[in-house]
């Protein structure tokens, strides 16, 4: 991961709810950094999401703050206090403003937050931040993560040559309806905000609002991008400018890379599935088809055991709730057809399908014949091993 001009990272051990590990980051930014966010639809969201929310019109960010161990979410008035006190102490820490600060909590749901933790860590922080510590920064924010999630990519943005880097946690309670469980991205290019939130709204929804693991959708999830300006050059001001489209596609890019690693690390995953739906009449259409198929724990259960049980996917299809005709309907894993027009493809092969099952990814190809809309989701298997990390998870 390339150093960004105008980022420094932290990490430390605050105590929150882990021993022996690093469960807080801290994140310094230039002057002049712009910021761009998209949180969960949520009914219940987190007070760190609420806090996000409130200041995120400023446009403006100085410094971010990342715990594990706790979501600070449905805490009352007592979560609302910790992250003003976290905002203030962060604050102090940056020589900037609390509004300037941004804030996201992840672990368990209910359980008080207790922001004087932060005291003394903060500043530490904040005296010993670089520019180089991504893959440090990104294992301090993993819960059920077995594994860090970064991305990096190089562009042009006019004459100035950009980088863009991210990471993001999450392993179950994984349905976005936004973004992610929790995904920072950060750029040295120069772009206004406004821009920044057209392009990261754009991207969420073709990257993490198209990965889930089990269908929850978790009141904590948060993406914010953040562009410091430092590889110079004039800011672009609007989302039109031609200039913008290879950052476009790098961006979105990155987001789809980050997005499949999280259905890559679903809790007690062993397989990584990607779902493509054509034929719709619609790309919405399609797209619920896709995660109706990708969120049925049948579906999951037998891609687990490496059954070629093409009925689960028919059922998942006809729940969704879509226009869908059954005596057009085509279904293959891999390359390998195994259902057409109806009825099981007259060339099944059941060792074919079998082999495709084994491997460790998998794609599930649905054909409705009804139009032109098309959509592809990614999740992973459900296996013994996501009952038992959730069984024991408070515990």
């Amino acid at each position: 991961m390339p150093p960004i001009r105008g980022v420094r990272l932290a990490t430390a051990e605050a105590g929150i709810r882990y021993r022996g590990r690093t469960d807080v980051l801290y994140v310094e930014l230039d002057e002049g950094t712009q910021v761009a966010g998209v949180f969960t639809r949520s009914r219940c969201p987190s007070a760190p999401v609420d806090w996000c929310r409130a200041h995120l019109p400023g446009g403006a960010a100085r410094a971010v703050v990342v715990n594990s161990g706790n979501a600070n979410a449905f805490t009352g008035l007592k979560g609302r206090e910790a992250v003003r006190l976290t905002a203030e102490i962060a604050a102090e820490a940056a020589g900037c403003r609390p509004e300037e600060v941004f804030l996201a909590s992840t672990g368990v749901i209910g359980e008080p937050l207790d922001a004087t933790k932060f005291r003394g860590v903060l500043a530490d922080c904040a005296g010993r931040a670089r520019p180089d510590s991504w893959l440090d920064a990104a294992r301090a924010i993993m819960t059920t993560d077995t594994f860090p999630k970064i991305a990096t990519r190089r562009v042009r943005l006019g004459e100035a040559e950009v980088a863009i880097n991210g990471m993001a946690k999450g392993a179950g309670m994984i349905a976005p309806d936004m973004a992610t469980m929790l995904s920072f991205v950060f750029t040295d290019a120069a772009i206004a905000a406004p821009v920044l939130q057209q392009l990261l709204a754009a991207g969420a929804e073709k990257s993490f609002n198209c990965v889930t693991v089990d269908g929850d959708t978790s009141t904590s999830d948060t993406l914010l991008l953040f562009a410091t300006g430092k590889a110079g050059g004039p800011a672009v001001e609007s989302a039109d400018d031609p200039a913008l489209q290879p950052f476009r596609q790098a961006l979105d890019d990155l987001l789809v890379e980050l997005a499949q690693l999280v259905a890559r690390d679903g809790e007690g995953a062993r397989k990584f599935v990607t779902v493509e739906v054509s034929g719709a009449e619609s790309d919405r259409s399609a797209h619920r088809i896709a995660m109706s198929i990708a969120n049925s724990p049948l579906v999951k259960t037998a891609i687990a055991g490496e059954d070629a049980n093409w009925g689960r996917v028919v059922m998942a299809v006809g729940k969704a709730g879509e226009p869908a005709d059954r005596d057009r309907l085509a279904i293959s894993f891999g390359d390998v057809r195994v259902a057409v027009e109806g009825a099981r493809d007259p060339a099944y092969s059941e060792e074919a399908a079998s082999a495709v099952m084994k491997k460790d990814e998998i794609a599930v190809r649905v054909d409705l014949g009804l139009g032109g809309g098309k959509a592809r989701v990614w999740t992973c298997d459900l296996t013994k091993a996501y009952v038992e990390i959730n069984g024991d998870y408070r515990s």
